[in-house]
């Protein structure tokens, strides 16, 4: 099978989500014909709002390839959320359980049955100070390279402004513009038929990145940082530096505590000495 038809579902969620977001947002999408007719492939899209899965959706939508995207399982249990992403064909995905190895394997088989499977490479809203891409999960590059599908690599701004990250509030007014940019294919042909080590995943992962960085960089008409911003890394420094002031701190105590110990002794020796000079005088 080369596509999968949209179905009911889609067609019933096309039908309730696509009015409001042509009302709210304006759209500049653009690179389309770079979405595959036929067959299976992923694509990679960053990440900056929680209101871009339904924005960039409403693109993958309308290139005739519905998406199948990776959601945390608890959308998936009961109500009917759980029954529009079950009927949609969404991808549980089960974080630090012993299922957490099936999204992966559900998203082979979404690809080998010719189905768009969408990936958030960055697995979270990006912390990236400017809004750009951060570093990626090896999960899209580890598909990849099993199954040797097309990557797309999918920019897109805007949701951003509608909702900013981690805000509650959208902000309506002024229209918002959401766009997108799809670019060619990734070429992940030197990985092809090689072991897949963390360090060659991790190598994949940060090619396919680029791409999307390319991408964005495109839209926004300017250059990311030379430096991806790693939110491992910055933990990591946070903790050392968090370490540091605590070692000072501690260092800060045990200097004035020993300062306020020598000004207690001396003052003791002063009243000594004062007490046996006015004894001496008292003689």
């Amino acid at each position: 099978m080369s596509r999968r038809r949209i179905g009911f579902w889609y067609r019933f969620s096309a039908v309730l989500v696509k009015p409001p977001l042509v009302v709210l947002i304006k759209r500049d999408w653009r690179g389309m014909e770079n979405i595959p007719a036929d067959g299976g492939f992923i694509t990679a899209v960053n990440h900056n709002s929680h209101a871009d899965p339904f924005a960039y959706g409403h693109f993958q939508y309308n290139t005739g390839r519905v998406p199948r995207f990776l959601a945390k399982s608890g959308l998936f249990k009961s109500g009917f959320v759980g029954t529009m992403m079950r009927g949609t064909g969404q991808i549980p995905v089960y974080r630090e359980s012993s299922d957490a190895l099936s999204a992966y394997r559900a998203a082979i088989d979404a690809v080998e049955r010719g189905e768009c499977v969408v990936f958030y490479p960055e697995a979270t809203l990006t912390r990236d100070p400017g809004l750009w891409p951060m570093t990626g999960k090896t999960g899209a590059a580890r598909v990849a390279l099993e199954t040797r599908c097309p990557v797309i690599p999918v920019a897109q701004w805007g949701a951003n402004h509608l909702l900013a990250p981690y805000a509650k509030k959208p902000d309506f007014f002024p229209r918002k513009t959401h766009h997108v940019l799809a670019g060619p294919p990734v070429d992940l042909s030197r990985f092809y038929g090689k072991e897949m080590t963390p360090d060659l995943l991790k190598e994949a992962t940060e090619v396919i990145m680029a791409a999307i960085t390319e991408q964005l960089e495109l839209i926004r008409g300017e250059k990311a940082p030379a430096k991806r911003y790693d939110p491992r890394q910055v933990r990591i420094e946070q903790r050392r530096r968090t370490r540091e002031q605590d070692e000072q701190e501690a260092h800060d105590e045990h200097d004035a505590l020993g300062a306020r110990e020598r000004t207690a002794r001396e003052a003791a020796v002063r009243d000594t000495t004062e007490a046996e000079h006015e004894k001496g005088h008292g003689k």
